[in-house]
């Protein structure tokens, strides 16, 4: 069943996908209608579950099940990650990429492959009180709280130099 993305309980379990690329308006609609369909017949042995979705800065897609009333099986989940990858095929989105991270720069979404990183920081490009997503959070309560977190207090400080550091 789907419920409104603000209406989910902190606890929920959320999937933050990030994608390649932004979505056009057109791409935006035909995600949400399918997202909505998607959560309207998301169930785990012949149960419905409590879902919702939200698509973030045309570029990431926020799925969120809870489990308090209801726990995704490995099945379930791997419906949702089957339609998204279906959207590599047919829309050229690739929401897999895991070697490419996000930030936030003057309220844009910019992607860096992972290798270029120490260098950015280097060339001072990106700092150490850039946005980036932190895209494994667990929880809707801990996406909404640390989803978007500075470098210097995420993994990524690692590549900050070490004057940027202090805080």
């Amino acid at each position: 069943m789907y419920f409104p993305f603000e209406t989910m309980p902190g606890h929920s379990r959320v999937w933050v996908y990030q994608a390649n690329r932004k979505f056009s308006p057109d791409e935006q609609k035909l995600l949400s209608a399918g997202l909505q369909t998607l959560c309207e017949q998301w169930s785990t042995h012949g149960a419905h579950l409590h879902t919702s979705f939200s698509i973030q800065h045309e570029q990431f897609v926020i799925m969120a099940v809870d489990e308090q009333h209801l726990g995704a099986s490995g099945c379930s989940i791997d419906g949702s990650v089957h339609y998204l990858i279906d959207l590599k095929e047919k829309l050229g989105i690739d929401f897999f990429d895991r070697t490419r991270v996000a930030f936030l720069l003057n309220g844009v979404v910019v992607q860096h492959h992972l290798a270029e990183l120490k260098t950015l920081f280097q060339n001072q490009i990106l700092f150490g009180d850039t946005y980036a997503f932190n895209n494994v959070v667990g929880t809707k309560s801990d996406w909404e709280k640390h989803w978007q977190v500075e470098v210097r207090n995420s993994w990524l400080a690692r590549y900050l130099p070490p004057s940027a550091v202090v805080s």
